[in-house]
């Protein structure tokens, strides 16, 4: 057997095409919440593939799941159904709000199709031209055309005008200035309940409840994007289960599939039947694969001990953060909920998130950003308090360099 191709991190500049600037090493296989390198050096990683990977690296739930499917049947084409998928259809919705489901392969095909369905919705009621949809500055919600369109962060979306129109984006938790905007003409509103990449900012309860209250006055879909803070990422299921609002519509992707790529659209028996044959589609959505490795992963994480121990390790974040911030003062604002955090660096420090986990990279943690002036972790959510540990003192590590 010939032995694989040799590969550097210099090669990504030679073959790849340049819309990422990766860390100088090359990870090579994880445990649990370590990775090494192509060094062999070991990272702790507080990044979890940008909150995917739940259940850390090379969890055996998932690994089983995985070779257990591969071994069967990996994938039919749409023209047929398969057990795994139907299975994992009925765990999501007995566990939320949900008649149905609509399963894609990431975040963004899963924000395309609500909001797709929430247009044919519109299409269908009779309202003329009740197209318009309402979304909120600093959101994220995906790279297609649409979704991009749909975020409220223009240095995504200017370079590929013209967008899809008939979106408005207001400021968000501000329910005055969403009123301003929903209207008849208005068929969806989409939201995160804590913006991520926008800078890890929680939505107020009541700006969420207000937005309901619009949407059930003007006939609107209220579609919450859960594609970052679904599947326990805040100690509860989903974070709309922390806020007494009922979507209309749910996207969900990232830990779903534990680090598979996976996405699903889901909504309710009143909305579902306007995709009726041939309206939506997708080639790998729901393949058996994917579906056999998050239904495992889905059941795994939908317990009390695993959600509990997401609010525990949240706590327990935020105290080693605390103690940190107490001595080097760097951090204006430790925000988010679960093991979704974000450290907003104060006015001094602006800018500098990214040199920060540059250096937290050079003493073996893996960290994320979320916009130029915010830290993010976004952990396994099993992650053991030793390796917590061990990242903190890495991270201490790190801040001592932005401090020279």
């Amino acid at each position: 057997m010939e032995q694989p191709i040799s590969v550097t991190r210099s090669n990504f500049n030679d073959w790849m095409v340049p819309v990422f600037a990766p860390a100088n090493f090359i990870p090579v296989r994880g445990e649990g919440s370590r990775i090494w390198d192509q060094e062999n050096k070991e990272y702790i990683d507080f990044a979890g593939g940008i909150a995917v990977n739940a259940l850390g690296h090379a969890h055996p739930v998932a690994v089983n799941a995985l070779t257990e499917q591969a071994k069967k049947l990996w994938h039919v084409g749409n023209g047929y159904t398969n057990e795994p998928v139907l299975r994992l259809a009925k765990q999501l919705t007995e566990n939320t709000f949900a008649d149905k489901v609509f399963f894609c392969n990431s975040g963004a095909e899963a924000n395309e199709a609500a909001l797709k369905l929430a247009r044919k919705v519109g299409l269908d009621s009779g309202v003329a031209g009740k197209s318009g949809i309402v979304a909120f500055k600093n959101a994220f919600h995906g790279r297609t055309l649409f979704t991009v369109s749909a975020g409220g962060q223009p240095k995504y979306s200017q370079d590929f005008a013209p967008l899809p129109n008939g979106i408005n984006h207001v400021a968000f938790n501000d329910l005055d200035a969403a009123k301003a905007v929903i209207n008849e003409q208005t068929c969806a509103v989409i939201v995160e309940p804590i913006q991520g990449e926008g800078g890890v900012i929680p939505a107020d309860i009541e700006f969420l409840k207000g937005l309901r209250a619009l949407c059930d006055e003007f006939g609107a879909l209220l579609i919450l994007d859960e594609v970052q803070t679904g599947v326990g990422r805040t100690g509860s299921l989903y974070a709309y289960m922390n806020t007494g609002v009922i979507p209309d519509v749910l996207t969900t992707a990232k830990a779903l599939g534990g680090g598979f790529p996976v996405g699903a659209m889901l909504t309710t028996d009143k909305f579902a039947p306007h995709f009726s044959v041939g309206t939506h589609g997708t080639t790998y959505g729901g393949n058996p694969l994917a579906s056999a490795v998050a239904g495992a992963v889905f059941e795994f994480i939908n317990t009390p001990e695993v959600l509990e121990g997401v609010k525990h390790r949240h706590q327990y974040f935020l105290d080693a953060l605390n103690t940190l911030n107490a001595e080097h003062q760097i951090f204006e604002e430790i925000r988010g909920q679960g093991l979704l955090i974000g450290c907003v660096l104060k006015a001094e420090y602006a800018g500098k998130a990214k040199d920060i986990t540059t250096w937290a990279g050079e003493e073996g943690l893996l960290a994320l950003i979320a916009g130029p002036d915010v830290v993010r972790f976004t952990p396994s959510l099993i992650i053991p308090e030793q390796d917590i540990d061990e990242g903190i003192a890495r991270l201490k590590r790190a801040l001592a360099k932005l401090a020279k």
